[in-house]
């Protein structure tokens, strides 16, 4: 079975790795930080807004199973793309919209996607989600990998 990496940002990243966690195909997940420029961060740190780092899933899937569109559409559908640093009451740069792309065809993929979400008049406002390439991802502390399941917490997104 080939695997490859996705990697979203839509907000509190519990939510987010759960509702991806629901997906057929998709065979791991694991939530953390990226994008920013502090090595190590930690959640604290992350949450003091000066890092750079976005709250972030890392998703590995099976592509023979779901897509990286069939992905990116949940993506769409779970957070407000349209709120620049804000989900809901979670405000902060680390809470943002974002793709992080592994390859040139994730990239290619995203930006089509994100043309078509824009132009689908779903949203009241241009969509504001960031296309980036994939940097290093670091994995958050233990206790937030599967939060909500750990809790016995089922909730959709959006």
């Amino acid at each position: 079975m080939t695997k490859e990496i996705a990697t979203f940002a839509a907000g509190c990243f519990w939510g987010v790795e759960l509702e991806f966690g629901k997906v057929p195909g998709v065979t791991s997940t694991r939530v953390g930080y990226t994008g920013g420029h502090l090595e190590n961060p930690t959640y604290e740190k992350v949450c003091e807004d000066t890092t750079g780092h976005a709250e972030a899933v890392e998703v590995e899937f099976d592509p023979a199973v779901v897509s990286y569109q069939e992905l990116l559409d949940k993506f769409w559908g779970m957070h407000d793309p349209t709120t620049r640093h804000r989900q809901g009451p979670d405000i902060g740069s680390q809470y943002r919209s974002a793709v992080f792309c592994h390859s040139e065809s994730q990239k290619t993929q995203a930006e089509e996607s994100l043309a078509r979400e824009d132009a689908s008049g779903r949203w009241a406002n241009p969509v504001v989600t960031e296309i980036l390439t994939a940097e290093k991802f670091w994995p958050a502390e233990e206790y937030h990998q599967k939060y909500l399941q750990k809790r016995g917490i089922d909730i959709s997104c959006h």
